[in-house]
């Protein structure tokens, strides 16, 4: 398990920000760079940004649980054209904000630009089923005939999000994510998966900056892909062997990811 007081602890040392002016950083239309590592370095990277961030805070809680629910077609399209690489694909999920309790069915686009577009409308709950006003929303948003789409992954992390001072950037911090398909469960508990969120990648971060210092790079990570191939075995998964190798060597203590990988 990564070291939720020390890591509460830390947490501390920011200065808090609330949901009402999260509005001015929404970045629905962004760049996103991805880094992941073992949760023990943690700590010591967010020392050293407390002076350049706010952190989200609800219900004095910075630490905040999420749920959500991906979606693809029978022959798992999405899945397939985000392991080959295909420019211009989706992804379709629900997520729940458990401190919150706000519920959205979202849509990502990820452009041949390398730009993030996110569409996203309220629900009551992570029903598996479309209600009417979803069915026009995912067939609006998406190439799917929403009928075709069916549950096929869930997971469950923690979040620490930071906003820059100058309202241009938002910083995702997950951890002790855990996946589940059908009655398959994989934890990969000491992994921390950063993702920074900028209209432009030319602008400074000082996250980035803290990151570069410790020798950690940027590396794509799909939360859906890497779910789905660790919870099931059967799917393609050549382009992705070596980053589970990556990840089992980043993670090395946790047994259920060795048990897999052994198997590619």
């Amino acid at each position: 398990m990564y070291k939720s007081k020390e890591i509460s602890e830390v947490a501390r040392l920011f200065m808090p920000i609330g949901l009402e002016n999260m509005n001015r950083v929404k970045l629905m239309n962004r760049t996103d760079t991805k880094f992941w590592f073992h949760q023990e370095r943690l700590p010591g990277i967010l020392k050293s940004i407390r002076e350049d961030y706010y952190i989200l805070e609800i219900d004095e809680k910075s630490l905040l649980p999420y749920s959500t629910v991906y979606y693809d077609t029978g022959s798992d399209k999405m899945y397939l054209e985000h392991h080959n690489g295909r420019l211009n694909r989706y992804k379709v999920r629900r997520r729940k904000y458990l401190v919150s309790g706000l519920s959205f069915l979202e849509v990502k686009f990820k452009t041949n630009k390398g730009k993030t577009l996110k569409s996203r409308i309220t629900t009551d709950e992570l029903y598996e089923e479309f209600k009417e006003g979803e069915v026009s929303f995912l067939n609006t948003h998406t190439p799917y005939d929403a009928e075709s789409l069916e549950p096929v992954l869930s997971n469950s992390f923690s979040r620490i999000t930071l906003v820059n001072k100058n309202f241009k950037e938002r910083c995702t911090i997950d951890l002790n994510l855990q996946f589940k398909a059908g009655f398959n469960e994989q934890n990969v508990e000491n992994l921390v998966i950063v993702e920074i969120k900028s209209e432009r990648k030319t602008e400074a971060s000082s996250l980035a900056d803290a990151l570069k210092a410790q020798h950690i790079h940027a590396s794509g990570f799909s939360k859906y892909c890497i779910g789905r191939a660790l919870t099931d075995p059967s799917l393609k998964r050549n382009r992705l062997k070596q980053k589970l190798r990556i990840l089992e060597k980043t993670i090395h203590e946790d047994h259920s990811i060795n048990t897999l990988t052994q198997s590619l």
